[in-house]
């Protein structure tokens, strides 16, 4: 995938999450992230012209579909680096969901994976009852 900025991917995936929950407008984004609307604006403009998302003037946001496989990944990294932290190095919450945030933008594919296996192998002998997380199944 092109490279894009942290911040962009964090739009992307309030954007994913404002859509599962019903639709995307431009103050929403800005309520999930804590940005200004112009900030919003400005950034809906960048990913538009960037293919990531498609935005009538003043109108609901939609991933395009490279938009919603970015977003999709990042959420996924995300998943994985939380459950790593609260399950396995036992941090609290408040502290792996931060870290968790600024991790999933520069964690390597390498580490990411091995996170995945142990990860999978953890919720495997310790959560048996839940279901894997974003396709875990290493």
């Amino acid at each position: 995938m092109s490279e894009i900025t942290s911040s962009r991917e964090d739009y992307l995936e309030a954007i994913l999450a404002l859509e599962q929950d019903g639709s995307a407008r431009s103050v929403d984004v800005a309520a999930s992230l804590g940005y200004s609307r112009a900030s919003v604006s400005r950034a809906m403009g960048i990913l538009k012209r960037e293919g990531f998302v498609d935005q009538e003037p003043y109108g609901l946001i939609r991933l395009t579909e490279r938009g919603r496989a970015r977003a999709k990944a990042v959420r996924r990294r995300h998943e994985l680096l939380k459950y790593y932290l609260l399950h396995i190095l036992e941090v609290d919450d408040k502290t792996a969901e931060e870290d968790a945030c600024r991790m999933e933008h520069v964690i390597s594919d390498q580490t990411l994976q091995q996170i995945e296996a142990h990860s999978a192998r953890h919720m495997r002998e310790f959560h048996p009852e839940q279901e894997a997380l974003s396709g875990w199944d290493a």
